[in-house]
């Protein structure tokens, strides 16, 4: 890998308050040799860097100074002074954690002065009233306790005024967050301070001498007073379900460490938790402060979380070292044991069990400390028969393949430490002969290899007892684990136990045997399976072998090598594979691939010389079957040194291979081969400059002397040559009527080329410019990939011309590119749905090429001008914006016309193009930061409403309950009456108001009903626009449904981006943004009208596009009515599921067309980190709706509930926070073929859509 540049450290610079600097200026000495000159010299400073370099003199300059001189008034104002700094910094700035090092070796006739500073300032900072204001005081108390001896020191001091600000503050930010009920960004921002203010309070009690004595337990104590009411709230925090989970879970451990503190003697303190956790305490028996605070944790419906979170105080605020709280302690061992046993079987939410089996796996933990020093009684309640050790292999078979990775994390962990347990157990008897461990071991191997858990469990018995045991009772064990590697889901599980099976083995072996012999078996049993494999198994089986397991073996034993060449070498002639079978070169291949990029052959002529021959390497390249392909271009592009010199025969072998291979049909090989081509590159670049310095720093004369090494000129010259020939070969492959699969390899290969070697500004070498392989001819073959049907040739073309800019605009005279801009107006007009996207590209690339015609000038009102390194961004958005303004004038024109005639829209000008163009030119620009503000707000305005007019005009189609087939026009009142009854039959309860009149075309529309067609002009879409020739065009309803359908897509992707990246305004009157409050609010319901009435999946799943940015940026939105809308439209959309009103709106066919999506988009945008209360809501409310009824009125409801549910099952952005509906929605899909109405089955029977 190449060398990173260290980046830059970025401090913050330290400021002094005006109070504290003219205190500095009036101590400070003429000659600037006293403290206050040297905190002024620092003040000054506005690099934080520099400031570290004074901070630091500060100790080393008290020194010197004598003892007296401490009480001296400029030392003790220098002291004040330091106390403000230091407060005023935030937690994060190194400066505040070089200035509390410094300070850590004040001189000790220092420190009483300083005590004093730092405690009358802390002081200043604990009487703050502003509730946004408490984090700082937060974060300055827990830095101050934290390795700073002077902050320790100040905090013992004011104890009472810290424990009484920590008991004011916590109340104050809880009560702050209700007030702001429903705005998330606030809440999120209190929430947080409210977690770190019990963070502080239980580093008070462990880091603050004071607690250390018994003065302070009196009931008149004020210590003692404050500390009991931190308990009751910490207490009511634990129960309150409306706090984060985060908060409850420190709220447990901060109520168990209080209890600890308080209670007296400390010899019955495992004796009180245990009867609060078994909701058992006999309230005569226990303290009246631990009553009066803590009356909850009384009582017998105490909640699973707060029991689930005191557990987990228990284990970790408790002493379990040494067995320091002996039997009692061990007794509190079980009882929690059982406890936790007990919560598994009632909890179901997904962070619960989370949390559930952390706390498992740190009662292991506690159970192993205790062991180490416990009684015998002990040692048999956890030895591996025990109930708790039986129960706790019950907990990770059940949860070892649950869907959460971090709880099968802990699952490993838990069984891990359970082997350990009962080992300490055991007291040192042989662990192979031991019954629990042989049983354990029969168990797991009689188990099928398609448990993922058996590979972590077999894995940990390995480390805990050896291989030799395993392999004793099947030596096959690594050939079936080989064979299960073709499944993807079980690779990483199976390469991971290979892995720890081989590595002991082979550390056995070594210390069985004193000689070398010992190899030889163990190639037998790990190497030999794997190249039989390699050789003869299915395509996936090898390919996760090479890539999961082959690595790790080499790594390990990188002398595997030869013994794997030496086995291929011999079978290549026998097997030298087909377009089915890589045979003995493909594994030879791929082994030689995978050494060389993990570093395992020394270099690459080695490699050529010694293990492989030339003519196996282009037998590899040219391979039938594809992957011996990639590995062997794979073998000659990656090394694990990136400077590592292309030798002239790779050079030669990968001009070779692109000759053959650029027409692949894969689009996985296709990636793979311009992946790989540009890791050779990179190599080529980066070996390019070692071989420039190489050429600078040695004279000629010695370089002659080098005899067997190539003069580095004569290198460079050979990657010029090289990488000049790859280029012809690539743009000779752009010829006209080229394949897609030709195109995209060239132009994928041609950007990867213009990324690597960029254009250089700064004077600095590069080996080759692909600007200068540019001339007419080629310029003009990219610009005539935009004309190609795939979307993916026109980006790679118009990013590949974008990163050639300065070369392009020299080839084109301004007429051509004023013919271009004409071309791209009339394509964005085209039927044909892939001209829109042509014209769109052409137009992108006009706007940044500056090349626009000298009339659009026109469409702007004021001409601005920036200055410096803005001007290049200045003329890309003056150009988009004259190009924007110039697309709407034309889309209102249009939709005007489309209002009288949407048959002549759809034949003549489809609209969409134009509303596409428009949102291409809006993406390519920087919208948070525009400059022409005052321009873009009215566009911003007409393109709003623009978009409402033309999905005004298209959205009678889309909500059709039957879009497919409908002509919604008429020529006369009788023929529209007829219309209208039909409309009436097959529409009974369509309430859209397009089909309670049937629309009548007026007489100068000239439309001929007989025939359906209509003139339009078709325009030539050439470079050259020739002339306009007029022919009839016969319009189907398919063409009015794709006008329609696409116009309703583009104004919904237009509409999500402005509300994604258009900075919204902080108030009505503000020049601060571009959208306003009341026209984000209009947009929403524009998307809540299309979701919930469309009828066409084309038009919804659009709209949802759009609709999901909209969320997104609602739920951010600092503006509160703005953070409401998800919710409160969420509230409507169900009531009105659940209504079953006849006149609903609503679509119950087609799988509840766009609802479900509706609701999607509104609980996947609700934030992650909260409650997630929509969501439970949500599912609460469906899961009700869903189960079967026998009221008929019912089964609208029902059939929405199940559609929308399937729906919510299968959205990934949920999570593991779906997990515990599971259950619930299987019940309901199978009770769902009960319903005697078959819209009521129909979503069920749908069951792979469920999964």
């Amino acid at each position: 890998m190449g060398v990173k540049k260290k980046r830059d450290m970025q401090v913050a610079a330290l400021t002094i308050c005006h109070q504290d600097l003219e205190t500095l200026r009036s101590f400070a000495d003429v000659e600037g040799r006293n403290l206050a000159s040297l905190l002024l010299q620092c003040a000054q400073l506005t690099d934080g860097v520099s400031q570290i370099h004074y901070v630091k003199q500060i100790v080393p300059f008290l020194e010197k100074i004598d003892k007296n001189g401490a009480c001296d008034p400029v030392v003790r104002s220098c002291f004040s002074v330091l106390a403000g700094i230091y407060l005023s910094l935030s937690l994060k700035n190194p400066l505040k954690k070089v200035l509390a090092s410094s300070l850590n070796g004040l001189p000790e006739f220092c420190l009483t002065e300083a005590i004093y500073s730092f405690t009358f300032r802390l002081e200043e900072e604990l009487n703050t009233t502003d509730v946004y204001s408490y984090r700082k005081v937060f974060d300055n108390l827990s830095s101050c306790m934290e390795s700073f001896n002077l902050g320790r020191a100040s905090v013992d001091n004011l104890l009472k005024s810290v424990l009484h600000f920590l008991q004011k503050s916590l109340v104050e930010i809880l009560e702050e967050n209700r007030k702001f009920a429903g705005n998330h960004i606030v809440q999120t921002q209190l929430m947080n301070d409210l977690l770190v203010g019990i963070r502080v309070s239980v580093m008070l009690i462990q880091k603050v001498q004071s607690f250390q004595g018994n003065l302070w337990k009196t009931s008149s104590s004020p210590v003692w007073q404050s500390m009991c009411r931190l308990l009751s709230i910490f207490t009511k925090f634990l129960s309150d379900d409306d706090l984060l989970q985060t908060i409850q879970s420190t709220s447990g451990l901060a109520v168990i460490l209080f209890v600890k503190t308080m209670f007296h003697p400390s010899e019955k303190i495992p004796d009180l938790i245990s009867s609060v956790l078994l909701r058992s305490v006999d309230c005569t028996s226990v303290p009246e402060w631990f009553m009066s605070c803590c009356k909850s944790l009384c009582c017998a419906s105490l909640p699973a979380s707060a029991l689930l979170f005191l557990c987990q105080g228990t284990l970790a605020m408790l002493d379990w070292q040494d067995g320091s709280m002996g039997l009692r302690g061990e007794a509190l061992l079980l009882d929690t044991a059982h406890v936790l046993f007990t919560l598994n079987s009632q909890i179901k939410e997904a962070t619960l069990e989370m949390f559930l089996s952390r706390i498992l796996a740190s009662w292991t933990n506690s159970a192993m400390h205790v062991l180490e020093s416990s009684s015998s009684g002990l040692k048999d309640s956890l030895s591996g028969n025990s109930g708790i050790a039986q129960s706790l292999l019950e907990y990770v078979y059940t949860h070892w393949e649950h869907p959460l990775d971090s709880l099968r994390h802990q699952t490993k962990i838990i069984f891990k430490n359970l082997l350990h347990m009962h080992q300490l157990t055991a007291e040192g008897a042989d662990s192979v002969t031991d019954p629990f461990f042989l049983e354990l071991t029969g168990n797991l191997l009689r188990l099928e290899w398609h448990i993922k858990g058996k590979y972590t469990c077999l894995g940990c018995l390995v480390e805990s007892i050896g291989i030799e045991h395993i392999l004793a009772v099947d030596k096959t064990i690594p050939s079936q684990i080989l064979e299960v590697m073709g499944d993807q889901s079980l690779v990483p599980y199976a390469s991971d136990l290979l892995e720890t099976m081989f590595k002991n083995h082979k550390n056995h072996l070594k210390s069985q045997t004193l000689n070398s012999a010992w190899i030889d078996q163990w190639h037998e049993t790990w190497v030999s399976p794997l190249l039989f494999v390699l050789c003869e198994g299915h395509l996936d089986q090898k390919s996760y072998l090479i890539d999961y397991y082959l690595p790790k073996l080499l790594n390990y034993s990188p002398e595997s090598l030869k013994y794997m060449v030496q086995i291929l070498q011999a079978s290549i002639d026998a097997k030298t594979g087909s377009c089915n079978s890589r045979g003995a070169l493909g594994a030879l291949v791929a082994c030689l691939r995978t050494a060389r990029a993990h570093g395992h052959l020394q270099s690459a002529t080695d490699a050529w010389e010694n293990l492989v021959s030339s003519a196996r390497i282009k037998q590899g390249l040219i391979h039938q079957h594809c992957q011996v392909r990639i590995d062997t271009l794979g073998l000659l592009c990656e090394s694990n040194r990136s400077t590592e010199i292309v030798s002239t025969e790779e050079m030669q072998w990968i001009q070779f291979f692109i000759t053959y291979n650029l027409n692949s049909q894969s689009p996985g090989v296709r990636q793979q081969i311009c992946s790989l081509l540009k890791k050779l590159f990179c190599r080529i670049q980066e070996s390019s400059q070692v071989l420039y310095k190489l050429e600078q720093s040695k004279s000629n004369h010695e370089l002659e002397n080098e005899s067997r090494k190539q003069h580095p000129s004569d290198s460079l010259q050979q990657y010029k040559k090289f990488m000049s020939s790859i280029c012809d070969s690539l743009f000779e492959a752009l010829f006209p009527g080229s394949s897609y699969s030709t195109r995209f390899s060239a132009l994928t290969i041609l950007v990867s080329i213009a990324e690597v070697f960029p254009v250089q500004e700064d004077g600095v070498q590069t080996v080759y410019q692909l600007s200068h392989d540019i001339d007419a001819g080629r310029f003009q073959a990219l610009l005539e990939c935009f004309t190609s049907t795939f979307e993916e040739v026109k980006t790679l073309a118009f990013d590949l011309l974008m990163k050639l800019s300065k070369t392009a605009v020299h080839f084109q005279d301004s007429e051509k590119l004023e013919g271009l801009f004409q071309a791209a107006l009339e394509l964005s007009t085209s039927p044909k749905p892939y001209d829109c996207v042509t014209a769109s590209y052409l137009l992108n690339f006009l706007i940044w090429q500056d090349a626009l015609p000298s009339s659009l000038p026109a469409y702007l009102t004021q001409q601005t001008a920036c200055e410096g390194g803005d001007q290049s961004a200045a003329v890309v958005e003056k150009n988009a914006l004259m190009v924007i303004k110039c697309l709407m004038e034309n889309l209102e024109e249009e939709v005007s016309r489309a209002e009288n005639s949407l048959l002549q829209a759809a034949a003549a000008f489809p609209m969409y193009g134009r509303v596409h163009c428009i949102t291409g030119a809006l993406r390519k620009l920087p919208l948070n930061s525009l400059h022409l503000v005052s321009e873009w707000r009215p566009v911003v305005e007409t393109l709003i409403s623009l978009s409402y007019r033309l999905s005004a005009v298209v959205s009678p189609v889309i909500q059709s309950s039957s879009p497919e087939g409908l002509v919604p026009m008429d020529t006369d009142s009788e023929s529209a009456s007829r219309l209208q009854m039909i409309l009436n039959e097959i529409q009974p309860r369509d309430t859209n108001d397009y089909f309670n009149q049937a629309k009548i075309l007026n007489e100068c529309d000239n439309f001929n009903l007989e025939d359906l067609t209509v003139s339009v002009l078709t325009l030539d879409t050439s470079a050259e626009v020739k002339g306009k020739e007029v022919k009839t065009c016969d319009v189907t309803a398919q063409m009015v449904l794709v006008c329609c359908w696409r116009s309703m897509k583009e104004v919904a992707l237009l509409l999500g981006t402005l509300c994604q990246f258009l900075p919204i305004q902080s108030a009505p009157e503000s020049s601060d943004g571009l959208l306003t409050v009341e026209q984000v609010k209009e947009i929403g319901g524009y998307f809540k009208q299309h979701l919930l009435q469309s009828r066409h999946r084309g038009a919804f799943e659009l709209a949802y596009t759009g609709f999901v940015k909209l969320t997104e940026i609602l739920n951010r939105c600092p503006d509160v009515s703005l953070q409401k809308l998800p919710e409160q439209w969420l509230w409507n959309v169900l009531e009105e599921i659940k209504c079953s009103d006849p006149s609903s709106k609503l679509c119950a066919t087609r799988r509840s067309a766009g609802i479900p999506f509706y609701i999607q988009a509104l609980l996947a945008s609700e934030p992650k980190k909260g409650k997630m209360d929509l969501l439970k809501i949500t599912m609460k409310e469906l899961i009700s709706l869903a189960g079967p009824t026998d009221d008929s009125q019912s089964t609208i409801p029902q059939v929405h509930a199940l559609n929308i549910l399937r729906a919510l099952f299968r959205d990934t952005r949920l999570g593991e926070n779906i997990i515990p509906y599971v259950a619930d929605g299987a019940k309901a899909a199978i009770l769902g073929f009960t319903s005697p109405v078959w819209a009521g089955s129909f979503p069920v029977s749908l069951e792979d859509k469920w999964n």
